[in-house]
């Protein structure tokens, strides 16, 4: 991208809250059921039935807004979004429009140049869900599957203080986070309670007013909302340095083709109507109950990176990749807790061999084969010289096959470390003197052949001796 244009974004992230049933009504909000087996009349809007506000959607969004130090409303309204879509069958979605329940919220996030970059936070607003259009396997029409009309929403609006793709990745990546430590979403992209449109301009550098924004629609991934993101930048500015205009519409992602096509024109609001709905009162709550949430409030990821820092000594890069998920610094903590070794070593073992084994199957820490306490285990016998580095991690991959803790393994397998130093002076003693040649080179000075001793070494004691001791005794007889 040239330097001359400067990129303005905005991103509305919707994020499905986690309750066992709607937002207006008693039906359930469980995923994959069968079409329209989930949506009651309430959902539905069919005459003569009310909608009754769950109050768990109220302290989901009240939590929200305290975590990202936003302005909670005492007072808030629902009104009716009206707009025809095949998946909304009232004419109307309940939302919240003048008066939103968090407002003025903020976060950070950690840009080039280790910059602490403040993201505003407009406004967070719950919303009921539409319903969904199926096109798959319906030769040509479109089915519609209403399951999902009802399901509670948190609509998260940011300011438009994002410069870039990798920006916006970051704060939806941030918001992911801090929705799931509160645990009032999922955060499951795949199953689209996690999904966000990306407002996108360009303008020239240094030119105060905005650009024309198109809006990218119902993006269900982060790599999907980078590529979408960067492929429409890069479409305003050829359009524009080609002579044409930018025009106002919402665009979807083609993640097959790579790029963003027209879905339909956009006006500013006056796209919908907007009126308070006849049917629910205003939400009222006063500071004991905001005080009430935010004394339930967990620890969260800027928190607990810090105390990680602080505590533990970790690395400031690795405390963040260890509390970007609550599962994962809940693993980390309870595995360093139960062994002596450094938390560096366990965090480094957490974020190596552990994810990737778990990146590799597509599982979860949740799930993880090696428990906690295994690992603590594995470490430990690091620690204490029972087993080398290099020895670890084959244990590590048996334990993760199931052969039990690396205790366990080390024993079945016989891979202790041979740590008796006169044990391995006599294996050092039988490589020095087999290799006469490779010697004389080292007392000639080519020191780098000690790689080579201490392999040979290795070899003989079938990686077993320890690596401390080899390179100590090999120096010592060598410079003879």
């Amino acid at each position: 991208m040239s330097s001359h244009w400067e990129v303005v974004i905005g991103l509305e992230i919707h994020a499905q809250l986690a309750t066992e049933s709607k937002i207006f009504s008693g039906a359930s909000t469980a995923y994959g059921a069968e079409p329209t087996t989930q949506a009651c009349l309430v959902d539905l809007g069919y005459p003569g039935v009310l909608p009754v506000l769950n109050e768990e959607v109220v302290r989901m969004a009240t939590a929200f807004g305290l975590a990202v130090n936003a302005t909670v409303a005492r007072r808030s309204v629902f009104a009716r979004k009206n707009y025809f879509y095949p998946d909304l069958p009232k004419g109307y979605q309940i939302s919240q429009y003048e008066l939103p329940i968090v407002e003025n919220g903020e976060l950070y996030i950690d840009v080039e140049n280790s910059e602490h970059k403040r993201i505003g936070i407009t406004r967070a607003h719950l919303e009921e869900d539409a319903g969904k259009s199926i096109h798959e396997g319906l030769a040509g029409s479109t089915g519609i599957d209403l399951n999902r009309a009802g399901t509670p929403l948190l609509e998260i609006v940011s300011e438009p203080d994002l410069r870039s793709a990798q920006e916006a990745v970051l704060y939806m990546r941030k918001i992911h986070s801090i929705v799931r430590y509160l645990e009032i979403s999922d955060g499951n992209m795949q199953e689209g309670s996690f999904r966000c449109d990306a407002n996108v301009s360009v303008r020239p550098r240094g030119q105060a007013k905005l650009g024309t924004r198109t809006e990218l629609k119902n993006l269900n991934s982060f790599r999907f909302v980078e590529k979408a993101i960067n492929f429409e930048i890069e479409r305003q500015i050829e359009l524009i340095e080609d002579g044409g205009e930018v025009v106002q519409e919402t665009r979807l992602y083609d993640s097959n083709k790579d790029e963003t096509r027209s879905m339909r024109s956009k006006e500013e609001a006056n796209d919908y109507r907007y009126f308070p709905d006849p049917d629910l009162l205003p939400v009222v709550i006063d500071d004991a109950y905001i005080e009430t949430v935010r004394a339930g409030l967990p620890e969260l990821p800027d928190a607990k990176a810090a105390r990680f820092t602080a505590a533990y000594g970790l690395r400031a890069e690795d405390a963040a990749i260890l509390t970007a998920s609550r599962p994962l610094a809940d693993f980390f903590e309870a595995a360093s807790d139960k062994t002596a070794a450094k938390p560096q070593a366990v965090a480094n073992w957490v974020i190596g061999d552990l994810s990737g084994a778990l990146n590799k199957e597509g599982l979860e820490i949740g799930v993880s084969r090696v428990s906690a306490e295994q690992l603590a285990g594995l470490v430990e016998r690091i620690h204490d010289n029972t087993i080398s580095g290099k020895i670890a991690k084959e244990v590590f991959e048996a334990m993760w096959a199931g052969e039990g803790s690396a205790d366990d393994v080390i024993d079945k397998r016989g891979l202790k470390q041979i740590t008796d130093t006169s044990a391995i002076e006599a294996v050092v003693d039988e490589v020095i003197a087999g290799n006469p040649s490779q010697v004389a080179e080292y007392r000639g000075g080519k020191d780098k052949l000690i790689g080579f001793f201490v392999g040979q070494v290795m070899k003989a004691t079938g990686g077993k001796a320890n690596p401390a001791a080899v390179n100590k005794l090999l120096k010592e007889k060598l410079s003879q």
